[in-house]
């Protein structure tokens, strides 16, 4: 592979010079032609990027609240391209706002533009389709080596007036459900549609009446009336102007006044382990990624039914209360994981159920805790039925002995959802009453290497959801707000990769469904290094540093 470096200075002034001789034609202003231009819809819907490395950022943007970043590496520019649909023998004017070292705008054999500045700079393209030509892709990118660039409010200024070529109407969505609910919203999901050129967007229709539009698939209808029925559907619809058919139509009923849907409790908690892999400062990564909270590892047992961090490190004192209370006096908390793989564990050391109990509060007295998450695993306490119970029950003791606290359970699955075990945990999670507020699932080590980990997640929390459905009788939305993830960033024991765009891909969903919980393992392992295998300081990928934390940090719930 040719090694990739900043451009030369005398190519870099020949381009500035051809852009300075460059004169636009006058074009009439129409709409903007792109699908997610300012990518205000929090996700990259309408485009896509290479190597996975482009994502939405909160900061900086040039306009509204969303922005896009391309993290152009040694080897790749992190090139993302939308394609359109245009009429032939017709000018277009392409302009947006980017910063970043050596950031490029154009048109796939037209003309582009670049710059390199620190603050966020116009460019703008001119270009006139051919005479038989329907489509164009317009991209931005990167330099090789040049680090992180940034994009905002895009145009594609085209003709007013004409008639469009295109009169193929969309496919009709499918699969429209509801995702969540409460006494005066809902919100809907559906299945993509197709269309010759592209999806521009989505109407959402209250009997006759279009209530929401959506760039992606979801929407949230607001305004509605407590406990009363509503029947939705759904349009999709091209840059044509073409619309597709009504989806079948879905009746909801919004929640009562007095109650309803679980959406409290939402965490965006990547595991820090102040034991292992070089553990950077919490407030570095704070600082660098907006990330509030931490899943601080490990809780195991010392002599017995005694909780220390590793066995070894005392609750108070010590480097990982340190930790806590510099994570708080930035203005985040933690939740501490009691249990893991590996270790001497509490729930098979604590002999009772009061004992166990016990050994949780003297964790939360000792930082005055908003949850913890006791990491359910392998056959000393995940296959072992009586030390689930005893975990269990010990949850409902502390629970109740502690008002407002939050209580998540962390175990394996299959890529359909939970194994045996993980069933079994969450039935006697009812029939004790151990009132659970979050079970989290871990998809990876599936232990196939070609695993797409997008999808086998996705399938996995699905599986999690229809479980918690059947076993506690709950709607859609309330399963999905029990729900958590915790992934493995880059390379996994099995060899696995969940690269930098399934993650985004991951969060993004997790958000459109309205799940209570996203982690990931974890934050010593959130720095790039590319064919260097499984390591416990870095991801064994091309990313930058903290680019999984920030990703997490978008989670919203």
């Amino acid at each position: 592979m040719h090694k990739r470096t900043r451009l030369p200075a005398a190519g870099a002034a020949a381009l500035l010079a051809a852009a300075a001789a460059f004169t636009a034609p006058t074009v009439a202003h129409a709409a903007n032609q792109l699908t997610n231009p300012g990518f205000e819809s929090g996700s990259l819907t309408g485009w896509s990027c290479s190597g996975g490395l482009g994502s939405v950022v909160s900061t900086p943007v040039h306009g509204g609240s969303k922005a896009l970043a391309g993290a152009a590496s040694a080897s790749d520019n992190a090139k993302c391209t939308q394609t359109v649909a245009v009429q032939p023998n017709t000018t277009y004017s392409l302009s947006g706002w980017v910063r970043g070292s050596y950031v490029y705008l154009g048109v796939t054999g037209g003309g582009s533009a670049w710059t390199s500045a620190a603050d966020y700079t116009k460019l703008s393209v001119s270009f006139t389709t051919g005479a038989t030509q329907t489509s164009a892709e317009v991209y931005l990118n990167g330099w090789y080596g040049q680090g992180t660039y940034y994009a905002d409010d895009l145009s594609l200024d085209g003709p007013g007036g004409g008639t469009p070529t295109d009169t193929q109407a969309p496919t009709t969505p499918g699969n429209l459900r509801s995702t969540g609910k409460s006494a005066s919203s809902v919100t809907l999901s559906w299945d993509a549609a197709t269309d010759n050129v592209g999806v521009t967007g989505y109407d959402v229709y209250q009997g006759g009446t279009k209530v929401a539009t959506a760039t992606g698939t979801a929407a949230t209808v607001n305004g509605l009336t407590a406990a009363t029925a509503y029947s939705f559907t759904v349009r999709a619809r091209d840059a044509a102007g073409n619309t597709s058919g009504s989806s079948t139509a879905l009746s909801v009923t919004t929640d009562t006044g007095g109650g309803g849907t679980p959406t409290g409790f939402k965490q965006a908690a990547p595991y820090l382990y102040n034991g292992w892999g070089n553990p950077p400062a919490a407030t570095t990564v704070m600082n660098a990624t907006g990330i509030k909270w931490f899943t601080l590892a490990f809780i195991l047992a010392q002599n017995g039914c005694n909780p220390t961090w590793d066995s070894q490190r005392p609750l108070l004192n010590g480097v990982d209360q340190a930790t806590v209370n510099a994570v708080r006096a930035a203005g985040g908390d933690i939740v501490p994981s009691i249990g893991g793989w590996s270790g001497n564990k509490l729930g098979p050391n604590c002999a009772t159920t009061a004992d166990l109990a016990g050994a949780y509060q003297k964790v939360i007295d000792a930082y005055g805790l908003k949850a913890i998450d006791v990491d359910i695993e392998n056959t000393d306490e995940f296959e072992n039925t009586a030390v689930q119970d005893r975990i269990l029950g010990a949850l409902k003791i502390v629970k109740q002995n502690n008002p407002g606290l939050r209580t998540i359970l962390t175990f394996g699955t299959d890529t359909t959802g939970p194994t045996y075990y993980g069933n079994r945990l969450i039935e006697q999670s009812k029939a004790l009453g151990a009132d659970i507020d979050v079970f989290t699932i871990m998809p990876f080590d599936f232990g196939n290497a070609s695993t797409d980990m997008y999808a086998s997640t996705v399938s996995a929390a699905e599986g999690l959801k229809a479980k918690l459905k059947s076993t506690f009788g709950w709607d859609d939305a309330t399963a999905y707000a029990h729900v958590g993830i915790s992934g493995m960033n880059g390379l996994s024991d099995t060899n696995e990769v969940t690269t930098v765009q399934n993650w985004t891909g991951i969060r993004d969903w997790a958000n459109s469904h309205h799940i209570a919980r996203l982690a990931f393992w974890s934050v010593n392992r959130d720095r790039g290094c590319a064919g260097g295998g499984l390591q416990e300081t870095c991801s064994g990928i091309a990313q930058n540093d903290w680019q999984f934390t920030s990703i997490t940090a978008g989670f919203t719930g």
